[in-house]
């Protein structure tokens, strides 16, 4: 019997649809996806790394330090605080300061940071605390606590005189007045017990004139 006849329609018989393409498309959508996902994870990461480590480690207390304490070691604690700014955080004393044998200028609640103020060393502790007026001329624009100066008064009409000689800045407090002319500075300072014995003298002598800080190398 003779063969039947091919059909032939002149196009060619449609093919089946290769599924290894497609799949291998959505394999490489996956792949990709997942880099994203691993690179987003780890700069995430990055970010959280840099953002611990941006803290700074400062001095708290373990518990209630009273006004004339020594501070001791069972006494403090270290916490590591993010600031919002290094002059925040340098109100603070830092971890690496040793604060013990130091005496508390004034109470300490527990958990505070210590403030740079709130602790002296013994000797300083001892000194007798003489409050000033200053004219904001009268002595540098960046004047700390701790820096040491030399005091001295201008008389009317009447050659300087030096009142003190490497006194220690205990505290300061912010510009008081208006205008430059009339802007004062409340400075207190710490006298020695050997400097207590001129001090009706040198008192006299401030009442003549306006005080002048000089401070001497940091």
């Amino acid at each position: 019997m003779a063969d039947s006849p091919v059909l032939r329609s002149g196009f060619a018989a449609p093919s089946t649809p290769t599924l290894r393409t497609r799949r291998a498309r959505w394999k490489d959508g996956r792949l990709l996806l997942g880099v994203l996902l691993v690179a987003i994870t780890a700069l995430a990461g990055a970010k959280l790394l840099a953002a611990a480590d941006d803290t700074t480690a400062v001095w708290a207390a373990k518990r209630d330090i009273p006004l004339g304490v020594t501070i001791s070691g069972d006494d403090l604690t270290t916490m590591n605080v993010r600031f919002t700014s290094d002059d925040v955080a340098g109100r603070y004393v830092a971890a690496d300061a040793d604060l013990k044998g130091m005496v508390a200028t004034r109470a300490i609640g527990k958990g505070e940071f210590v403030p740079l103020q709130a602790a002296t060393t013994k000797s300083d502790s001892e000194r007798t605390e003489l409050p000033l007026s200053v004219a904001a001329g009268r002595l540098p624009s960046d004047i700390a606590v701790g820096d040491h100066v030399d005091i001295w008064v201008v008389p009317k009409e009447q050659p300087a005189a030096k009142l003190w000689a490497e006194v220690r800045i205990v505290q300061l407090d912010t510009v008081k007045g208006v205008s430059g002319s009339s802007a004062r500075r409340q400075v207190l300072i710490g006298l020695d017990s050997k400097d207590l014995n001129q001090l009706p003298k040198t008192l006299a002598l401030l009442n003549t004139g306006e005080p002048v800080l000089v401070r001497r190398g940091r």
